[in-house]
């Protein structure tokens, strides 16, 4: 193979310097508004034994029976890379005796997921998910514990606008045996009009069908049984409370009793967050639910628990398409004329870096006309000049790069006073 043939995997892209601006912003947002909420993160491996999800996640789900990458290892083990977050976090909670802990736990994660999927606008092959999980507690408050963050991290991020928080109940076992019962003699005599996914879907797991994009397919299915006409007393209030308890918290939401979510281990309040625009199809940018019966699942104790995932990709579309300002190279560009001035420009340079200012400066000698170029390129509010004439006058220049305006501050003090300019998003 020739270097010109060498190319990345269909479906896994790089990830370049402008675009990780941007998802490193996503990850620190979530982390500091996940630790407003007492949430800690933990790292799970990329690989895990096959079983974890053939189990976890359900082997009738599209995840399970066409799109692991699973490979036979050395050893004869069956692995496969993660194509979810939540199956290896609760594999951890049990292996490392978290169960233990007093109190609830709360874990964060964010990490690359794989799934062998059609690549699409918003879904790669290689993904990323940042995701939470609240273990411990069947109240509804903490349902809404968990939605109100994933809410807070979205309004926090700049992006809630245009989007809707959809909400349903999936019930317990039982009320799902029943509903799916219900369901599959509706969708019988349908069987030879919808697409062929569904019709796969109708016969091993009926509950899929609300997950098919296809037009004809979603006017068929549109007066199907719906799974709050099967939801006992107990989980028909369980669901009110969380609806009663959301509103209370001024978080937004609609019910919609389509949504019953692609794995197997929801129970109760499950969830999705969609897009109005800005994402095709693959409108949801994040989902989640409660899932009170995988712990024992996998052998640890009794153990009710929720959580989300944010599809960072997706996140990303949304956040480029805003008018947050948060993938920007640069907060402040200092240029300079001359070697003779290169000196105090860098020395300013490292002040504003330990002030916590993000700040960009030529190493190599250009026009001051071809650094405002790259000054504006790098979305730097504030651009500095030192040239002979400021040095001469122990100044330093600042040009405010939206109005073009251009004042002289002493350079006694300009480091302080730029750094406070850009905290407080002005520049005067």
């Amino acid at each position: 193979m020739s270097t010109t043939d060498i190319k990345s995997i269909r479906g896994f892209v790089d990830i370049l310097p402008e675009r990780s601006r941007v998802w490193s912003f996503l990850e620190e947002t979530a982390a500091r508004v996940f630790e407003l909420y007492g949430f800690s993160q933990i790292r799970t491996p990329v690989l895990e034994f096959t079983d974890l999800y053939s189990r976890g996640v359900g082997e009738t789900t599209d995840i399970v029976e066409k799109e692991m990458y699973s490979f036979t290892d050395k050893d004869g083990s069956e692995i496969t890379l993660r194509p979810e977050g939540t199956a290896g976090v609760v594999r951890a909670f049990i292996e490392n005796s978290l169960h233990n802990s007093p109190g609830a736990q709360k874990l964060w994660y964010s990490g690359e997921m794989f799934r062998h999927e059609r690549p699409q606008k918003g879904r790669m092959r290689g993904f990323h998910q940042i995701g939470a999980e609240f273990f411990g507690s069947d109240a509804a408050s903490e349902d809404c514990e968990i939605i109100a963050m994933l809410w807070h991290f979205f309004t926090e991020a700049g992006i809630s606008d245009g989007l809707e928080i959809e909400i349903n109940s999936m019930g317990t076992p039982d009320d799902r045996d029943t509903f799916k019962n219900a369901l599959s003699q509706f969708l019988s005599p349908l069987q030879e009009n919808l697409c062929d996914n569904c019709a796969r879907r109708a016969r091993k797991n009926p509950l899929r069908v609300f997950d098919c994009k296809n037009p004809d397919c979603a006017a068929l299915i549109e007066n199907a049984p719906v799974m709050s006409e099967f939801l006992s007393a107990e989980n028909a209030r369980h669901f009110e409370d969380v609806k009663e308890r959301l509103t209370a918290l001024s978080v937004p939401f609609v019910v919609n009793e389509k949504i019953v979510r692609g794995l197997d281990y929801y129970t109760r309040t499950v969830f999705e967050v969609k897009a109005a625009k800005g994402l095709g199809a693959q409108n949801a940018v994040a989902a989640g639910g409660r899932y009170d019966l995988l712990v024992e699942k996998f052998g640890g104790s009794p153990t009710p628990a929720t959580g989300f995932a944010i599809g960072v990709e997706r996140a990303a579309l949304l956040l480029e398409g805003s008018k947050n300002e948060s993938g920007k190279e640069a907060e402040v560009f200092v240029g300079w004329i001359g070697e003779v001035c290169f000196n105090s420009a860098f020395a300013l340079c490292a002040t504003l870096r330990g002030r916590g200012v993000k700040t960009r400066i030529e190493h190599s000698a250009s026009g001051i006309k071809g650094q405002m170029k790259k000054a504006d390129k790098s979305g730097a509010r504030i651009m500095v000049i030192i040239g002979p004439d400021e040095m001469k006058k122990s100044v330093v220049k600042i040009r405010d790069m939206k109005t073009g305006d251009e004042k002289e501050l002493p350079e006694k003090g300009a480091a302080e006073y730029i750094s406070n300019s850009v905290k407080s998003g002005g520049n005067s």
